[in-house]
């Protein structure tokens, strides 16, 4: 997949089929339209394009809104390399491009800068100044401009609507296994391991204390969690606290994994999380061994939750 930080990099293709979203998460229903991205792809001889929006939209309109996310730029394209795209345009989103009409959005960039005949779109897709830009636009453009449009229909499990929205909340909640469905995938985190007070090695529950360095990232909510631990390629097994850690009077929210069977100096190194499940929520213990032997039935349940994934 080649990576493009802007349209002027970016050569108009004979043959382009395009999709266009922020794809947050790159979900379930995301996945769908990728898969039938690649189909038309293959079946007409053509390059898939798929164009995103860095910063995330809402992050320039409503800079004053909370707004967490469930993949960095990084992440998604990692994510995004894995589904045979052949073209990423990451279009820096400002407000000066947010001012852009639909109609120039289709005739400026769609046809004459990526030159695009088929268009593969979600069921909610908006587009152009104030999201005025609809499938039912596109369709009426659509034979103008020379090219077809599709809409692929929202995708449900159990009766719910896939949506970057809903997950977030999932996780918001701890409900991991939920947003994993959504997903298609475990959640994950990346981050910097950073030195910690070391106060989990004197109960003999070292920890990896990780910095998040994208600072939108969505966390789940504080608790104890059964998670898979990547580093260099390796994958471990752990569980992961997301909390304050009340019994020592922490003040600040912390991110710290404890990784099972596992003894190295990883300081600085970068690791990837990934999540299973939420064991319990975080508590107050009335003296560490209170703690120490809840942390041992926490890593008791954790192995056996990461046996079964």
């Amino acid at each position: 997949m080649k990576i493009y930080r802007g349209l002027d990099e970016f050569k108009k293709l004979d043959y382009a089929v395009v999709t266009s979203g922020t794809f947050d998460g790159v979900h379930f229903g995301h996945q769908k339209i990728l898969q039938r991205l690649e189909e038309i792809t293959r079946n007409n001889g053509g390059e898939s394009v798929l164009l995103t929006y860095w910063p995330h939209p809402r992050l320039v309109l409503y800079p004053d809104q909370e707004l967490y996310l469930l993949t960095s730029i990084e992440e998604k394209a990692e994510l995004l390399g894995k589904k045979n795209v052949d073209h990423l345009v990451i279009i820096p989103f400002t407000q000066e491009f947010s001012g852009m009409s639909s109609e120039e959005f289709i005739k400026d960039i769609l046809v004459d800068k990526i030159g695009t005949k088929k268009l593969v779109i979600g069921y909610d897709h908006k587009f152009g100044k104030n999201r005025s830009g609809s499938f039912e636009e596109l369709k009426k453009d659509a034979p103008i401009y020379g090219f077809e449009v599709e809409e692929i229909p929202k995708q449900m499990i159990e009766n719910n609507a896939v949506s970057s929205t809903k997950i977030r909340k999932a996780l918001s909640s701890g409900k991991i296994e939920i947003a994993n469905e959504f997903l298609g995938r475990p959640f994950c985190i990346h981050g910097k391991v950073i030195e910690g007070d070391k106060i989990g090695r004197t109960m003999n529950f070292p920890t990896a204390n990780i910095e998040i360095t994208f600072k939108h990232k969505l966390i789940p909510s504080e608790g104890i969690y059964a998670v898979k631990v990547f580093i260099d390629n390796e994958r471990f097994r752990g569980m992961l606290n997301i909390g304050f850690r009340p019994t020592f009077g922490g003040t600040q929210k912390r991110v710290e994994v404890n990784i099972f069977d596992f003894d190295k100096d990883i300081y600085g190194d970068e690791i990837k999380v990934e999540f299973y499940k939420k064991i319990r929520s975080e508590i107050k213990f009335q003296n560490v061994g209170a703690l120490k032997a809840q942390l041992q039935k926490d890593k008791k349940e954790a192995l056996v939750i990461l046996k079964t994934v």
